[in-house]
Formats: structure tokens, C-alpha cells, sequence
């Protein structure tokens, strides 16, 4: 029985050991891609403009100097 125990026991220090071996080398591994890696030039962006129309601004903006328009034609002069 006692032999059996250390034999799992030895399998285990050895499955924990190659766990902490491989997280061991994939951290270096990173730590130097980040590092050693040349950063590659950013795009630039592009300006953001609005998604829809009712986003825009100058779109309300102008619908609502053409609604007012209409409301002044539309109503009668009370002078």
C-alpha cells in the first residue's frame, strides 16, 4: 500500500512540476514577444462621424430650420 501512495505521489510532483515548467516558459515567452516585438505604426483613424442620421447635428439642425419654415407658411398671417 505505502508503495503504491509514493507512486502516486511521485506522479503528482512530477505533473506539478510540468505544469509550473510550462507556465514558467509560456510567461518568458510573452514578457518577450511584448518586449522584443517592433511596434507596428498605427493607422490613423478616421474621423468618427455620425451613424445615423438623427446623430448628425447639422442634419437636425436643418430639419429643424425647414419644420419651422413650413409651420411659417402653413399658418396664416393674423395681421
Amino acid at each position: 500500500m505505502s508503495a503504491y501512495i509514493g507512486r502516486v505521489l511521485k506522479f503528482l510532483l512530477i505533473v506539478f512540476l510540468f505544469a509550473l515548467a510550462v507556465y514558467l516558459l509560456i510567461r518568458v515567452i510573452e514578457r518577450r514577444g511584448v518586449q522584443g516585438m517592433p511596434q507596428r505604426p498605427k493607422r490613423p483613424r478616421r474621423p468618427q462621424r455620425p451613424a445615423a442620421p438623427d446623430d448628425d447635428p447639422d442634419f437636425l439642425r436643418d430639419l429643424d430650420r425647414k419644420n419651422r419654415k413650413k409651420r411659417q407658411k402653413d399658418e396664416p398671417d393674423s395681421t
